[in-house]
């Protein structure tokens, strides 16, 4: 049982330290979406003819207030939570929200191509601007979820290390316990047995004076 606590500890470890690696992994993700997507506005600045914007601007508003207010519950329920099931509960429906918002994004990364592909209309550049913005935008809020989404494992895999070691406590607690009780016992043991021998031991005297007494009579 011992070994085998051990081990999930050590695999909890290494899951944290997995778990920092992503962390750093996705703020280096992060920096480099930045840098490509300026590259991608000093691209469009040139080539912005789009067809259809407003309808395209209106999804991506509706997309960031979807977003925005999810941050703000996932802000609540961080606060709010206590135990490991809500954590559970909390990490599978980030996933899903994260895939949506993946979903989202390709459909929006589509459109974007197949309106830089019509370039139709000249009086579009700045709406087509404010359309990458508000892509800008909905990259860095996704990969604001992605950070939350590491920091909630990381606080389970701490909740289950703390959990691991107060078990190694409790079973070095008992095997102290036992050790105690079986000292007791020994020592018991060893009392009883002296007891018996001096008994045995007055018994030999009496019976040698009783042997001498009746000698001497």
């Amino acid at each position: 049982m011992m070994v085998i606590l051990m081990l999930l500890l050590m695999l909890l470890l290494l899951l944290l330290q997995l778990l920092l690696l992503l962390q750093q992994l996705l703020l280096l993700l992060l920096r480099l979406l930045i840098l490509l997507l300026l590259l991608l506005l000093q691209l469009l600045l040139q080539l912005l003819r789009l067809l259809l914007p407003l309808l395209l601007i209106l999804l991506l508003l509706l997309v960031l207030l979807l977003m925005l207010l999810l941050l703000l519950l996932l802000q609540l329920q961080l606060l709010l939570i206590k135990q490991l099931l809500k954590l559970l509960l909390l990490l599978l429906l980030l996933l899903l929200l994260l895939l949506l918002l993946l979903l989202l994004l390709l459909l929006l990364i589509l459109m974007l191509l197949l309106m830089l592909l019509l370039q139709l209309l000249l009086l579009q550049q700045l709406l087509l601007l404010l359309l990458l913005l508000l892509l800008l935008m909905l990259l860095l809020l996704l990969l604001l979820l992605l950070l939350h989404l590491l920091l909630l494992l990381q606080q389970l895999l701490i909740l289950l290390l703390l959990l691991i070691l107060l078990l190694l406590l409790l079973i070095l607690l008992l095997l102290l316990l036992l050790l105690l009780l079986l000292l007791l016992l020994l020592l018991l043991l060893l009392l009883l047995l002296l007891l018996i021998l001096l008994l045995l031991l007055l018994l030999l005297l009496l019976l040698l004076q009783l042997l001498n007494a009746a000698i001497l009579t």
